[in-house]
């Protein structure tokens, strides 16, 4: 990544990070966001703090911002709302549209799309009023996992082991969502991979392994514990690592995401066959955060990460793009 001239950081304008929102998220964005602004900050931007959950998104375009830089997670920030109003006010935004933004963030959707495009992900059921528990765990076999589809931080999961704990994780879920998905359970290592870019240029950065203390990567080991371990560039041989990163730009670009992303995967122990999980249009920002990791092992700085994605914010309904 370049480092930009002071003048090509004048022309980046004003801009907002946005940050803190009204999700569930809301305690991580914080994090995030106010990383974000330090770091723009340091590079001489004129960034300024911006919180959608105390203040009117119609202040953005009164106080004349040119353009946002998303660090909201969850709902109203990471679902296409947000990138919606910000279509309408007409100010340049990072990360996906609201089309992906949309589909990314409902897990459900977008192992639809990925099955639809050939993508490696795990059988799947949705539990809804009327759903025969039993037939769940036939179909999918236990353990098995259940998520709330339209959260993400691991709010609302549950790995179930036995069937009489099926109902009590659904009941968990339904705290966050209507529709609750239940998904085959894979046993192995764990990866993400973090990607940057739009259409053809998207390209996949050093995929990171993911050792969590009894392999329970949860709300608070990812963000709260130093005992979480990560090794980045993972410990794969080179076809392996080429492959998953092949898969994950393949599924980003099935969704048509745009300026950066997160996808989970993981890789089967008893056959080395993987497995993509769910994508982040809005990955977290904070210093247990696996994207800044990903492009350090590239040698790009937390700082220089920061400005080259807001570099990348744009419209883009008008440009054929949803």
């Amino acid at each position: 990544m370049s480092v930009l001239s002071a003048s090509e950081i004048k022309d980046l304008g004003k801009v907002a990070v946005l940050f803190g929102g009204r999700s569930a998220e809301r305690e991580i964005s914080i994090l995030s966001g106010t990383g974000v602004l330090q770091a723009l900050q340091s590079k001489g931007v004129d960034a300024h703090a911006f919180d959608p959950a105390e203040r009117s998104l119609g202040e953005l375009a009164a106080e004349k911002f040119d353009r946002a830089f998303i660090a909201l997670h969850g709902r109203y920030g990471e679902d296409g709302s947000l990138q919606g109003a910000l279509e309408q006010l007409g100010i340049p935004y990072t990360g996906s549209g609201v089309m992906a933004s949309s589909v990314g963030m409902d897990k459900i959707t977008t192992k639809i799309v990925w099955l639809a495009n050939g993508v490696s992900t795990p059988k799947y059921a949705v539990i809804d009023d009327g759903t025969d528990l039993d037939k769940v765990v036939a179909e999918l076999g236990l353990p098995l996992i259940v998520k709330a589809p339209l959260e993400g931080s691991s709010i609302g999961i549950t790995k179930v082991t036995r069937r009489e704990e099926l109902q009590a994780a659904v009941d968990l879920s339904r705290k966050y969502d209507a529709r609750v998905l239940a998904e085959q359970f894979i046993e192995g290592r764990e990866f993400s991979v973090p990607l940057l870019g739009t259409g053809p240029t998207a390209r996949a950065l050093p995929i990171i392994e993911i050792v969590a203390p009894e392999g329970k990567y949860d709300y608070q080991n990812k963000y709260f514990t130093d005992d979480t371990k990560y090794h980045c560039p993972a410990p794969l041989d080179a076809d392996l690592t080429a492959a998953i990163q092949r898969e994950v730009e393949k599924a980003y670009r099935a969704l048509g995401c745009e300026g950066w992303s997160r996808i989970d995967v993981l890789l089967r122990e008893s056959d080395q066959q993987f497995f993509l999980l769910e994508v982040n249009t809005s990955p977290g920002m904070t210093t247990h955060s696996l994207v800044p990791m990903a492009a350090r092992a590239e040698g790009t700085s937390y700082e220089d990460l920061c400005v080259e994605i807001l570099r990348s914010a744009s419209l883009k309904i008008g440009k054929g793009k949803a």
